[in-house]
């Protein structure tokens, strides 16, 4: 355990829920990758192997509302993006894969603000 890497364990987290974690077309998956310095979201179809909806904290739009991508009012706004793009394409329902990251801070920021622009998972 010690000679392995904070982001390895998180990759072996991830390979272990995304045996369960699966998007159709009807719910894709909705995935969170997060840096030190910033947060992205995609939403994916898995059966058709396409990304429908993508929002990240280096999209111009939102990178000259949000001063640093690296906290947790990056993650919200991020989120409500990524809510609005996904109901403007017809995407209510999501299923959420956290990505191995522990489901707290920015992961949680962002799930809520998806929430309130109103997708479901």
């Amino acid at each position: 355990m010690a000679n392995t890497s904070r982001n390895d364990r998180r990759l072996k987290r991830h390979a272990r829920v995304r045996k369960n974690v699966f998007g159709t077309p009807e719910k894709p998956r909705m995935c969170v990758f997060r840096s030190n310095k910033n947060i992205s979201v995609q939403i994916i179809d898995d059966v058709n192997g396409t990304t429908l909806v993508a929002a990240s904290s280096l999209d111009k739009d939102l990178k000259a509302e949000i001063a640093y991508g690296g906290n947790k009012d990056a993650a919200k706004q991020v989120g409500k993006a990524i809510g609005e793009k996904a109901i403007a394409k017809g995407i209510k329902e999501v299923c959420f894969d956290r990505g191995g990251y522990l489901f707290h801070g920015r992961v949680k920021e962002l799930a809520d603000a998806a929430r309130e622009a109103g997708l479901e998972f």
